[in-house]
């Protein structure tokens, strides 16, 4: 291993093995971190009035619809929780500013807000009308001058207009900005005192599923159990632009993997055949004592393998241990209000490694085989006569 040609190729695959396995971390640990958040304020899958539009202001649907009891026995299904919104305006003495109330009840999961509170806590949701308390954003709060234990005044448009004092008990942050300077969330009763529902009725529900892979499958079972009047919509549906961005994402460490396993490929060959160039005197010599072009090819591929393991090995421990120490430390951070998270974020998948060692090696052992062939070329005979 001592020559300079096989040292620059074992450090050429061992940097391109990192950067693949980096490359593959953060985009993954990218996809899912920002997946997470939008889930976290949507869930995989919501049911609404077929004629509620989008809007937030939703035509209400039973509670207690009769598809409920389907989706529950639904394997798929994680978790079912019903929610309402309706649209405001926050007026403080210095700032004014549009709001999204979300009502939620009791049911509601509250695991990924948890861990995004800033301050306070979380609402406490029971049974009365009068219970005015509310989560809003870092985003709100900073820009109406409020904290946790304020009151808040939200002014709802109708007929007849109303005003509604509440009580922060808690201030989120989630780094989407476009969803935390819209929401805050309530108990449900209040939103259905405002559109004059009563307790039987809800905006829509939100279905959580334990499997996002399945997202498109459990989509269509879930519409097909709520029924032509029911509008059935998956993240994905709801917000296309963000998931397409994601998507391409993907195609960038596509495309990154194959250009370095492009350039590690011509590395090896380079290599390979710089060996070949330097032993040809051995290797005339060696088909004039009889041996076969397939035995010497061998020993140059016997060569090359150690190179290509000695590489991948030491490009796992450095892309491992670097993505280790981001995941422990934060060392490299990204402006939040456009990359939507504060540090890059890194995912170690298993499935992932596996594979792309075992692609790597197989590239590389395939690479091998076209600069061999060489060898069946060179004849002793010429060799011989040259030295």
């Amino acid at each position: 291993m001592a020559n300079p040609v096989i040292r620059i190729a074992t450090l050429g695959i061992t940097l391109g093995m990192a950067v693949m396995i980096i490359s593959v971390m953060v985009v993954t640990g990218f996809r899912n971190e920002i997946t997470a958040k939008v889930i976290g304020f949507g869930a995989h899958i919501r049911i609404n009035n077929f004629d509620s539009n989008n809007s937030y202001e939703e035509i209400p649907i039973a509670a207690n619809a009769p598809f409920v009891s389907k989706l529950k026995k639904n394997p798929n299904v994680k978790h079912i929780q019903i929610y309402a919104t309706k649209a405001g305006i926050v007026k403080t003495n210095e700032e004014i500013q549009g709001i999204v109330l979300k009502g939620v009840d009791k049911k509601y999961d509250w695991t990924f807000f948890k861990d995004k509170l800033v301050s306070g806590k979380i609402p406490e949701l029971n049974d009365s009308n009068e219970f005015n308390e509310v989560l809003i954003s870092k985003k709100t709060a900073n820009q109406l001058q409020l904290k946790a234990g304020d009151d808040m005044i939200v002014y709802f448009i109708q007929q007849p207009p109303r005003i509604r004092k509440f009580k922060i008990t808690g201030v989120y942050s989630t780094g989407l900005d476009e969803f935390d300077n819209l929401y805050a969330f309530c108990n449900i009763d209040i939103i259905r005192k405002l559109n004059n529902w009563d307790k039987t009725q809800a905006g829509g529900y939100e279905i959580l599923i334990r499997d996002l892979n399945k997202l498109d499958q459990v989509n269509d079972e879930i519409y097909k159990s709520a029924g032509f009047e029911f509008y059935t919509q998956s993240i994905r549906e709801q917000y296309p632009q963000l998931f397409h961005w994601l998507d391409l994402q993907n195609i960038n460490v596509i495309i990154i993997i194959g250009l370095i396993l492009l350039i590690a490929g011509i590395s090896m060959i380079s290599t390979l055949l710089i060996l070949i160039l330097e032993n040809t005197a051995m290797i005339g010599m060696l088909k004039a004592l009889g041996a076969g072009d397939r035995s010497i090819r061998k020993i140059f591929i016997y060569i090359a393998v150690p190179v290509i393991g000695t590489g991948i090995i030491a490009g796992n421990i450095l892309g491992i241990g670097l993505c280790l120490l981001q995941w422990k430390f934060g060392l490299v951070t990204l402006p939040q209000e456009s990359y939507y998270v504060s540090t890059v974020p890194v995912n170690f998948s298993i499935p992932h490694l596996i594979l792309l060692n075992a692609g790597t090696i197989l590239a590389c052992i395939l690479i091998l085989i076209g600069p061999s062939a060489v060898i069946s070329r060179i004849s002793p005979s010429k060799v011989m006569r040259f030295d």
